[in-house]
């Protein structure tokens, strides 16, 4: 069936004759858990006016009735009167104006892409668009990383970035470039459908390539789960390659899951039968790990799964966590990060099915009418896991197992060497806030595109490069160190654990700076380590991110800083190694030229009061809040005690004048820069000499 649209506006009323909608009916109330679905899609009569209940959830409250329709926020209209994600996208993407309009501009997230501007500009503003792409466990054919490299110097701003949820996003698209750049991708086995928008977005899994078996199971339900959420309408492909479709073949456990509806999950007769038009309130996130390894901060996704083998390695079911999530509003505490909590185990073959259950529990019975307190961890704080837990099971047909004991968690970021388990080897590279950028991503194309590579994103911001024979290992390293891609002990402690947002200039929701600042912040707190005493291994999680919205996780992080003004930023304390804790608010409105005076007196606390292999954040834990302001406010500086080694680097006068004049340009001392200058050397000499 087709149908025509009139102009592009940002609003569109209700009864407009030229919509396409969905009518179901089912939701009695809030409260409401038996469903029914009748859905049909119909071209309305020039004067109807559809009566509607929609998928919609909005807080009665108690011993009030209503008869007038529930609160929704501006976005749920979007999304009903788009056509399924298609109006008026499909006509603004083709205005002459550089910008979309207000509705498209929501719609185009579930496309994967978010509209943006320069904020370091002033006068008119310079929009461009970024582009996000979905990679299902970070695995990214050697084909598409190509493809990504030449995309971001022929139509981004050359450079790529590795984001915290294994995916890429490429900055600076011009919105005359959009359908190019989409379809290209597309045709070039990418996609980017999903990875922004009120849907699941891209599923986490451990990004080493290891051929043991619980790795590959895990990766493999990984790639399932994101299957069988992906939209299925369509709008995708008709929006950037005008209909033509670039699917893989799916597996018949997905078709199967997907497209039954024993218990009311579905709208049957739907182009989207999960999502129906609404499709979630808001962004849904889901991990997938295997005992220990907890490198996709498995807490803090609407869902972790945790895949559990018996003795002999066979995998037998997961484990299920839900309501985790890290966005918040400052000065608003009815919102707050969350880690996600235990729901229960499932058997291997009833993963898809307890995955959806949970989905359509927050489709259904998620708040819409506010969209900061539209995420699962608020359905769950307002109901209590015992009657979500209910819920779901209603949705699923089966009463959940009890959740099976675990190993304690260990963050693995698969840096350096490893073996593959097949006979090759993979290479784990840390790239300082995911941005390849210079040097660094024309060597890292060299490499990739010479011995046919094939790549996996971390959800640490890092890359590793796969499928690598041990022939090959030498001239890989050399040419690597050569780009100032170090093997992990040639790097900088602080700087392998830590993580940034993007923020400025492009983010529209950036308080203040996070990548481009935390270079600085982390050379501070090396000069602080040095100051008061702690070693060079001596290292602390710090996440910096420029609004409180949690990109860059911040909150897991032994030291957290969220901006919370210009140049000013809270700091969040007592996350662990493991990012099995949540960090707590600690101070406010700290200026950023401000941090030493409480990075000082933090540390050097640390360093004499802590116990045997205490980390900074189980130290903050034990200590207290209460004793460690106190320690702050009364800081007047370390003790200094008498140096028993002195390194001398300076022979002569003038040397020292060089580098101190090199120094002041970096806002250094000229020790810490010729510190700086000799450990490069080194590191340089090393992996000359290295395998």
């Amino acid at each position: 069936m087709s149908t025509s649209f009139g102009t592009a506006t940002s609003a569109v009323t209700p009864n407009d004759p030229k919509i396409r909608m969905q009518s179901f009916t089912g939701l009695r109330t809030s409260h409401s858990v038996a469903l029914t679905r009748n859905v049909s899609v119909f071209p309305l009569p020039f004067s109807s006016t559809p009566s509607l209940i929609r998928a919609v959830s909005s807080p009665v409250k108690p011993g009030k009735t209503t008869t007038t329709e529930p609160k929704r926020s501006k976005v749920e209209i979007f999304k009903e009167q788009s056509n399924f994600i298609r109006y008026p996208l499909n006509e603004e993407i083709l205005t002459d104006t550089p910008n979309i309009n207000e509705a498209s501009t929501q719609l185009i997230k579930f496309h994967g892409s978010y509209q943006q501007y320069d904020r370091d500009e002033r006068g008119a503003r310079s929009y461009s668009f970024m582009l996000r792409t979905r990679n299902p466990g970070g695995k990214v054919p050697n084909q598409l990383y190509l493809t990504m490299d030449d995309l971001a110097d022929q139509f981004g701003i050359g450079t790529l970035r590795l984001t915290t949820r294994q995916t890429f996003q490429l900055h600076g698209v011009l919105k005359k470039n959009l359908k190019t750049v989409m379809s290209t991708i597309i045709k070039n086995m990418g996609s980017t459908l999903g990875a922004c928008g009120d849907l699941n977005r891209n599923v986490l899994a451990p990004a080493a390539p290891s051929m043991k078996k619980e790795y590959l199971f895990a990766q493999e339900t990984a790639d399932n789960i994101a299957a069988l959420l992906t939209p299925q309408s369509g709008f995708y492909y008709d929006v950037w390659v005008d209909g033509e479709r670039f699917m893989t073949s799916e597996p018949p456990e997905v078709v199967e899951a997907r497209n039954d509806n024993s218990h009311g999950t579905n709208f049957p007769d739907s182009p989207e039968p999960i999502y129906g038009t609404q499709f979630l309130p808001r962004k849904f996130k889901i991990a997938v790990t295997v005992p220990t390894d907890n490198s996709v901060d498995i807490l803090t996704n609407d869902i972790g799964v945790v895949l559990v083998s018996d003795e002999k390695g066979e995998p037998q079911g997961f484990n299920i966590y839900v309501g985790g999530g890290m966005g918040r509003t400052h000065r608003l505490e009815t919102t707050f990060p969350c880690l996600g909590q235990q729901l229960g185990y499932v058997p291997k073959q009833d993963i898809l099915y307890a995955i959806k259950a949970i989905v359509a529990t927050q489709r259904d019975h998620g708040r819409r009418d506010d969209r900061k307190f539209s995420r699962t961890k608020y359905l769950i704080s307002s109901w209590g896991i015992e009657k979500f837990k209910s819920v779901v099971e209603q949705y699923y047909g089966k009463k959940f197992e009890p959740f099976r004991d675990l190993p304690e968690w260990e963050f693995k970021s698969y840096l350096g060497w490893h073996e593959q388990g097949d006979g090759a080897l993979f290479c784990g590279l840390h790239v300082d806030n995911g941005r390849v950028a210079g040097k660094m991503k024309k060597t890292l194309r060299e490499v990739i595109e010479k011995y046919n590579l094939n790549v996996r994103i971390t959800p640490n911001q890092n890359i590793i490069l796969c499928d690598i024979r041990s022939a090959w290992r030498r001239p890989i390293t050399t040419v690597l160190a050569q780009a100032g891609l170090l093997q992990p002990r040639y790097v900088d402690p602080l700087n392998l654990t830590a993580m940034a947002c993007p923020a400025f200039p492009l983010c529209p929701l950036a308080i203040t700076e996070a990548e481009r600042g935390i270079p600085d912040i982390l050379k501070r707190v090396r000069a602080v380590f040095e100051k008061v005493g702690l070693k060079y291994k001596d290292s602390v999680v710090i996440r910096v991110t420029g609004c409180p919205n949690g990109c860059a996780r911040p909150y897991m992080a032994e030291l957290g800083l969220v901006g919370d003004g210009p140049n000013s930023y809270q700091i969040w304390l007592g996350g662990t190694p493991n990012q099995t804790q949540l960090a707590r608010s600690f101070m406010d409105k700290v200026k950023v030229q401000d941090l030493e005076k409480v990075f000082e007196p933090m540390f050097y606390y640390w360093k004499r009061k802590r116990h045997a292999k205490e980390s900074f954040g189980d130290f903050t834990n034990r200590i207290g809040f209460e004793k460690l302001q106190e320690v702050v406010n009364k800081w007047e500086g370390p003790v200094q005690a008498p140096t028993k080694y002195t390194l001398k680097l300076f022979a002569d006068k003038e040397t020292y004048q060089a580098m101190e004049e090199l120094a002041k340009l970096q806002s250094k001392s000229a020790h810490q820069l010729a510190i700086e200058v000799i450990r490069h050397f080194v590191a340089a000499q090393q992996n000359r000499k290295s395998e």
